[in-house]
This record gives structure tokens, sequence and C-alpha cells, in this order.
């Protein structure tokens, strides 16, 4: 006998083996799980029913309270001011002032995407995933900013560079005379539109994104990623499933099936139609039978938008279109704690206890990293990531998890810090404006102080009253802000957002 064929015969024998006696049977490899990442928009921390909001607030949401039981509930889950720094700061796990998206992007606007930023629809398809994203981009509208350019395979959504309230562009600009005589169908084709790109691909115009396509545009959405998570079922190939919907988002105009549905008229409506949408994410995955290998997360990229956005109640009647930052103070925009505490729920059975709430201070930016570490894969080095790896927390092994501190930015800036139960404000935030035009949220100012004001946020969750006698708690946040400064110094950052100050640019 070869000494090959003596190698095969062994290694048959020792195979079967090891498969007859149950105890020393060697477990196949797990399969890598699906990931699923909900985004709603403008969420409060007040606004899902594990939160205390849903049936309270005038809307039930029965399938948000389901995730909520079947997986994690984060209570001190944290994020950037707005809509544009959280989605930056979720899809490269670095804040957002890193890739100069400090503040809200607007179209016309300087800032976007650099092609050298490292995300997580990269991330995934390194490790061989399928990859889509459906609904808001928001990080810039130039080819080397776009999905396509950072790892996704698939991309359908509202105008790259812009939000949900742009379907209203046109009919206020005919509203207000300020295009002239300029027809309105020719506003339109030159305006905002639905677009999709495959791959890397051009970006192709779909339809108008007017105020009709707004309303109806979540039933759209949630129908592309259940069309998206069977193909990629049927071809056995995991995915990753970007869902950044307009729950939430001002207008919040809600489709047929659901309007009026609620007590609380349009937010509580399309709050509504969110959980629907959830639910049906969740249905689809059971019917494919993949639901014990995926992962969902349901979360919001900021607090709620303040009073000012009552103006656009489409019935005329007066009902704020916002929501609710709960205990907290603030809103969009801002960087108290109503701002940038929302909501967060993670369901991955077999790993994720269901039915469990976690204190641990988990930031937006932590996904990356965690996801990295799930993926077996790792994060580039040539960079400063500051996300970390909250696998601990997901598994129950920690209370506390990797996190103890996190710093807030509006444009240059960084206006306030969080370490521990301690919150400290470097800028005094206020009101602008006069009379009935007084506005806070992403319309405040910031003025500069010499001594920064202290909250314990545990003590006074709505932040009403200052602690000057506790300021040794600063000594642990001015660590924290030394170790930003020099890792800027080593890895330094692009020109920030700024949308009232031209010099230099």
């Amino acid at each position: 006998m070869t000494s090959k064929k003596a190698h095969l015969q062994l290694a048959s024998l020792l195979g079967a083996v090891l498969t007859a006696l149950p105890g020393l049977a060697v477990a196949a490899p797990a399969a890598k799980p699906n990931v699923i990442f909900i985004l709603a928009d403008n969420v409060g921390y007040g606004d899902m029913g594990p939160y205390g909001g849903g049936e309270l607030r005038g809307y039930p949401t029965p399938r948000t309270d389901q995730l909520a039981r079947e997986g994690i509930r984060l209570t001190q889950y944290l994020v950037e001011p707005g809509c544009t720094p959280s989605r930056a700061a979720l899809m490269t796990g670095q804040y957002s002032i890193r890739n100069g998206l400090s503040l809200l992007g607007l179209p016309g606007g300087p800032n976007k995407l650099s092609a050298k930023a490292y995300t997580m629809g990269q991330l995934f398809k390194d490790a061989g995933y399928a990859t889509a994203i459906f609904g808001k981009w928001h990080l810039g509208g130039e080819p080397e900013s776009l999905p396509g350019a950072h790892g996704f395979d698939e991309y359908y959504g509202i105008p790259p560079e812009s939000s949900w309230d742009a379907a209203a562009d046109i009919p206020q600009v005919m509203q207000t005379h300020s295009a002239g005589n300029i027809p309105e169908k020719v506003l339109i084709e030159k305006g905002g539109w639905m677009v999709q790109q495959k791959g890397n691909g051009p970006l192709e115009r779909v339809k108008p994104f007017t105020l009709a396509v707004r309303a109806e545009v979540d039933n759209e959405l949630t129908d592309r990623s259940i069309a998206f998570m069977k193909k990629e079922a049927a071809a056995g190939k995991p995915f990753f499933l970007y869902l950044p919907f307009s729950m939430g988002h001002a207008p919040n105009l809600p489709s047929k099936e659901f309007a009026g549905k609620s007590r609380v008229g349009q937010y509580g409506d399309k709050m509504m139609e969110g959980d629907h949408h959830v639910g049906q994410v969740l249905d689809a995955l059971k019917e494919l039978k993949i639901e014990d290998n995926t992962i969902v997360v349901f979360a919001s990229d900021n607090g709620p938008s303040g009073q000012y956005f009552m103006t656009w109640d489409a019935s005329g009647l007066g009902l704020p279109d916002m929501g609710s930052p709960g205990p907290f103070r603030g809103s969009l925009g801002e960087p108290t704690e109503g701002s940038i505490r929302t909501f967060a729920f993670i369901r991955w059975p077999g790993h994720v206890q269901p039915n469990t709430t976690s204190y641990a201070m988990f930031s937006i930016m932590d996904f990356m990293p965690t996801f990295a570490t799930i993926l077996g894969t790792k994060l580039p080095a040539d960079r400063a990531i500051d996300g970390v790896d909250q696998t601990a927390v997901l598994y129950g092994k920690s209370e506390t998890g990797a996190r103890e501190s996190l710093l807030t930015f509006i444009g240059p800036d960084i206006v306030a810090a969080r370490w521990k139960q301690w919150r400290l404000y470097f800028k005094d935030i206020a009101l602008t404006g006069s009379g009935q035009q007084m506005l806070g949220g992403m319309f405040s100012s910031a003025a500069p102080m010499y001594y920064p004001k202290i909250y314990n946020i545990e003590v006074d969750p709505h932040e009403d009253l200052q602690l000057p006698n506790y300021l040794w708690a600063g000594a642990p946040i001015f660590k924290v802000v030394g170790e930003y400064e020099a890792s800027v110094a080593k890895y330094p950052n692009p020109p920030s957002g700024n949308l009232t100050n031209f010099r230099g640019r």
C-alpha cells in the first residue's frame, strides 16, 4: 500500500469514528449571519412603545414591541446631533468630523464623503456579502461619495445629497414664485429625483421625488428590501441590508393605508406605518427560514425634530409633526441628551438574549467595529477608529460595555461631552430669534464660555440643574479631549462642515 493511500484510508476512518461518536463530533462552521440595519429618522427616545411611547402617545407599535421582546433594548444608545453626522458615524465607525461631515448636508454644500472613507458597505462586501441600501444616503451626491463607491452593490433612494423634505422643494419654489415664469414641469425635470445605482456604475434617475412619492416611499423601500433578501437567500449568499427609511422625518406624509390611523396626526400615522414595515421585514425573514441566522438592528439616527416642524402639519390643524425626547432635553441639531440619545433594538437569535435591556453606553459608531469582530475581520489601521467593539454587550457578558465617554461636535467645534453619567458643555446653546420665531434645535446658537456647564443626567435627566461644585468630573473628559486632539495631530481631519462662514474654504 502506498503512503498516499494509507493516509487517505486513515483520514476516512478517523472521519467515520468522529461522526459515530456524538461527544467527539466536529461541528460544521457557523454560516455568516445576515445583517439588516433599519434606520429611523428623527425618532426620539420617548417615541417607541418599549421606551414609554407607542400606545401612550397615540399610536401602537406592536411589531417594534415584539422586536424588543425578542432581542436587547439599549437604553443608553448615543448618536450625533443630525442626519448627516450620524450616518457618517454609522458608516465609518468614526466621529463625523473625521470625514468633514459634522453638519447637516445640503444640496450644493461643500462637504461630502471622501473616496478614502472605509465604510460599513465595504466591510461587508470585503467579507463576501451582497450589499444594498434602500432609502436615504445623505452623504453626498458626487460619484466618489455615492453608495456604489463605498461597497454597496445596489442603491435605490431619494437624492443622495438630500433628505425627505426635498420632496417639497418644487412646490415651495412655485408657491413663492422664486423661479419666475419657469413652468412647473421644467422645474420638476431639473429637480430632485428618485435614483438607483448598480455597483459603482452611474447614478440613474427613476422618477421625480414629489410629495405624492414621499407619502408612499417607505412601501417601495420595504418591497425592494424584501425582494433583495429573497434573491440573496435563494442564492445562498449572506447579505447586508441597510434600510434608512423615512419614518419620523418631516413632512411625515403617511401612505394611503395609514393616513388617519393614529390619534395624533401625521406623525403618529407615520410611526404606525414604520412599525408595520419593520414587521414586514421580520415576517419575510421567518418566511425565508433565515431569521435564526440574521442580526436585525432597528435604531434612530438622532433625537426628535423641534417645534418648528409643526408647520409641516399637512392638515393645517396644528398637531406638530415631531417626536418626543422622553425624559431628556433637546431636539435635532443640539448637543443635548435628548438630541443624541435615542432608541435601538438588536435581535440575533441564539446569541442575543431575548427580552433584555442594557444600560451600557453604546455609540452609533460602535456598530462598525462590533460587526467587524462578528465577521472576524480587521478595520483599517491607517486612520483613527472611534467606535469600540461591543460584542460583550450583545452576548450579555458585560453590563458596562467598552465605552464610558463620548464627544459631541457641531461644525468644527467640540461643543459637549459625556463621561459616565456626567455631561459637560463647552458652548452655551441658546435659542435664536425673538417672539414666536425663537428657534432651537439645529437653528440654535452656540456661544463661547470660559468654564463648562456640568450636569448629572441620572440625578437630573432634563438637565435643569447645573452642578458647578462637581467640576472635578471635567478631568476625565479633558483627558478624552486631549486624546482626540492627539489623534487629529496624527490623522488630520478634512475641513469641517460650515454653512455660514466661507472664508478660507
